[in-house]
């Protein structure tokens, strides 16, 4: 298939060889006077915490400031955010921030950081920044300064001019930043696909892009999520002409789960209802609140006879009702799974129905998912997802697309970025399809520092610290990698709860210790067990020198030690040892 694309890439030829030129060896010294610093604080070793800090003198721009969801072996953390270490004492520094769009692993973020930045100001277009605000007013924390762009301004921040140009993605309001600086132009994509008919909504400004592209670019910084898939994505306007005959064809009731934030599905089956003479009850509170932004701003436009609520479903015919839902990715608490376990207060599935997953499943739900699937299946519904048909559009670029983005910028150097080490890696593997120099591609980790000038660029050994930051409740930053860590033996092998009492005079243990286990063995099933663990404790605290003053430190560590070995033997498990050691 490469050898494919090579072939048909023969008509490039003038412009594969400026890709393949070749650059002087990464020690070589950038052109004298300060350096453009690139420096990725989250998202290019994770699907999330996108953040990336632009850097020049004494100017600083940041953009997005995402967050990430947890992954299965982070037991009780809400998400991680971006570590901002590097700009303490740099505040003053920071000229502003962009957002290239409302999704949450872009502006998750804001909340935490922002206010320990300085509350510098925030510029992104308006449906974004309306979510943002939404967001929070939910934190009941103080105000943000946030500008509204228009997607044709020109914006001055320090010695940095930004330009923006229009994107395609699943959510409106969309953009790519132009970064010009006196070392030279970034371009930063941003979430980005190329949909040459788009559901209401413009196509990407490719002249646009081109034209930037002429005026000379050091770096092109691209989306790498999908850049692994041949082809091209799939356009919304197919998507949503499956929806309607779908909708039409169905013989009950239709429940479509889908993204809270996918904006243009949500405004496909809307407008689909209304053409049908169907009523669409909307059921999850993030959903709603961004349908109420996305219509406030007019990027919705609906009879609101069209929307009803989850408690009028039962006055209307089962084929005349669209069901509208979060947690397509089998989400606990999401109102698809409530009305599949039937949890929900108003609604459960019925023989008949026909739900539809239009999402993509995000690595590590495929369980979850498919306990959802099983569930639905089994109480008689009919289920429609996009492997069965195209009924969800990924918002990323294929490999087809990016290759024309890079033709497009034409640029010396080129940054895949948002997503793990390996979809970095396979975007690489595209623009090296085409002919690009791999020299002159930099598949760099969270926090390493790429440096340029107009004509040369380095990917550097600096390092800034990225470690996760993480937020749990009203936490932020207060759990580290031991607390983690200590969640994980609770989860894995349980807890063993060791007190004894003691005479504070003498250390003479007082009665029997007492053994709770948690999560490790049942103790009636298991009494043999425990005893001997209660014989070896009160060996433990009875063998010490009766001359020494008491020590409930080295005890503690002791029966920690010892107990922990002697049920490593006995059960090859390692449980978290807690002993607590009362004097009396």
């Amino acid at each position: 298939m490469e050898a494919q694309s090579l072939q048909q890439d023969k008509k490039y030829g003038p412009r594969k060889r400026r890709f393949a030129k070749s650059r002087p060896a990464a020690k070589a010294r950038l052109e004298r006077g300060p350096r453009l610093r690139v420096i990725p604080l989250g998202g290019l070793e994770e699907v999330g915490r996108n953040c990336t800090l632009i850097e020049y003198a004494n100017d600083i721009i940041i953009i997005d400031m995402g967050l990430q969801f947890p992954e299965e072996d982070m037991p009780g953390i809400d998400y991680i955010i971006p570590n901002i270490a590097y700009l303490k004492g740099r505040e003053k520094n920071i000229r502003g921030v962009i957002i290239t769009h409302g999704h949450y692993d872009h502006i998750g973020a804001i909340p935490h950081l922002i206010p320990r930045l300085g509350n510098p100001p925030i510029y992104s277009l308006p449906l974004t920044n309306a979510i943002i605000k939404k967001r929070q007013e939910d934190f009941k924390k103080q105000g943000l300064n946030l500008v509204n762009l228009k997607i044709d301004d020109i914006l001055t921040l320090g010695r940095f001019k930004l330009e923006f140009f229009r994107v395609n993605h699943n959510i409106p309001d969309s953009l790519g930043v132009v970064v010009h600086s006196p070392a030279g132009t970034i371009i930063h994509t941003g979430d980005w696909k190329l949909d040459h008919n788009p559901a209401d909504d413009k196509p990407a400004d490719l002249g646009r892009i081109a034209e930037i592209g002429k005026r000379g670019v050091v770096a092109l910084l691209s989306d790498s999520t999908n850049a692994s898939q041949l082809g091209s994505q799939i356009s919304e306007t197919e998507i949503g002409t499956n929806l309607e005959q779908i909708i039409k064809d169905a013989p009950g009731r239709i429940i479509i789960g889908t993204f809270a934030s996918l904006l243009v599905r949500v405004k496909q089956i809307i407008e689909t209802a209304e053409k049908l003479g169907k009523r669409v009850a909307i059921d999850g509170y993030s959903m709603k609140t961004n349908i109420d932004i996305a219509k406030q701003l007019g990027y919705i436009r609906f009879n609101p006879r069209t929307l009803i609520s989850v408690d009028q479903v039962e006055s209307y015919a089962p084929d005349k009702i669209i069901i509208l839902c979060t947690g397509a990715q089998g989400e606990q608490r999401a109102s698809l799974m409530r009305v599949a376990n039937g949890e929900h207060r108003t609604l459960s599935i019925r023989p008949g129905d026909t739900v539809v997953f239009s999402s993509s499943v995000i690595p590590g739900n495929e369980r979850t998912i498919q306990r959802l699937k099983d569930t639905l299946a089994r109480k008689g519904a009919e289920i429609i997802h996009y492997q069965m048909m195209d009924v969800h559009a990924g918002g990323h670029a294929k490999s087809e697309d990016v290759k024309l983005m890079i033709r497009l910028v034409n640029p010396q150097y080129f940054v895949p970025i948002e997503g793990n080490h390996y979809l970095l890696r396979l975007n690489a593997k595209v623009a090296e399809s085409i002919g690009f120099n791999p020299r002159n591609i930099f598949v760099a980790d969270n926090g390493q520092v790429m440096e340029f000038s107009k004509n040369t660029g380095v990917l550097t050994q600096k390092r800034v610290p990225t470690d996760y930051v993480f937020v749990d409740g009203l936490g932020v930053g207060d759990i580290s990698q031991i607390v983690l860590r200590d969640r994980k033996v609770l989860a894995e092998d349980g807890m063993v709860v060791v007190i004894a009492t003691i005479e504070a005079k003498t250390g003479k243990i007082i009665g029997n210790p007492d053994i709770i286990s948690r999560g490790f063995v049942y103790m009636k099933g298991n009494k043999g067990l425990i005893e001997e663990t209660r014989h070896r404790v009160k060996k433990i605290v009875q063998d010490r020198d009766q001359k020494s003053a008491v020590d409930n430190d080295y005890t503690k560590n002791k029966i920690r030690n010892e107990i922990g070995q002697f049920l490593f033997r006995k059960t090859e498990r390692r449980p978290m040892i807690l002993p607590v050691v009362i004097e009396v």
